[in-house]
């Protein structure tokens, strides 16, 4: 037993102690690494560099597509639009080419009378008052004149 214990405290016993030790670290790292390794093969890398390469090529098309479908709806809508707008005037031109209507059209839009009708013209008595308050704006500023008109017009919008 003597010799064992002179061979476990020898330089040679310590130093393949400590390289076994070393090796067992040593693979247990590296089989660390290829489990993680493991995880994303060659393959996988490639098939995942090709799907970025097709999205990245056919992101613009797509687009293209998309925006293209986008304004033939748009063109589809005034197409009809237009046609909705042609039947009425057509319509409008049909009408004209009634007399009756015509001449009803002259009568209400160009206050004309036939002969021996007598026209009148009515005036609205509200405005005749508002034309005659306008007489004393001469003695105001003029800014004053100009900022009632800006808010007669606007008025009138509503």
């Amino acid at each position: 037993m003597a010799v064992k214990d002179r061979d476990r405290f020898s330089t040679t016993t310590r130093i393949k102690l400590l390289g076994e030790q070393t090796a067992a670290r040593v693979y247990r790292s590296q089989t660390k690494r290829q489990a993680r390794r493991s995880r994303l093969t060659g393959r996988a890398a490639l098939l995942a560099l090709v799907v970025c390469t097709l999205v990245v090529a056919l992101a613009y098309p797509i687009r293209q597509y998309v925006s293209q479908r986008a304004e033939i709806a748009d063109l589809q809508r005034e197409k009809a639009q237009a046609a909705e707008r042609v039947e009425k005037l057509r319509d409008l031109k049909a009408r004209w080419q009634d007399d009756a209507y015509a001449e009803q059209q002259i009568r209400q839009r160009l206050h004309y009378v036939l002969p021996g009708e007598t026209g009148f013209v009515v005036v609205d008595p509200d405005a005749a008052r508002q034309s005659r308050t306008d007489f004393g704006a001469a003695d105001r500023p003029w800014y004053a004149n100009v900022w009632d008109g800006v808010d007669k017009s606007d008025a009138s919008d509503r």
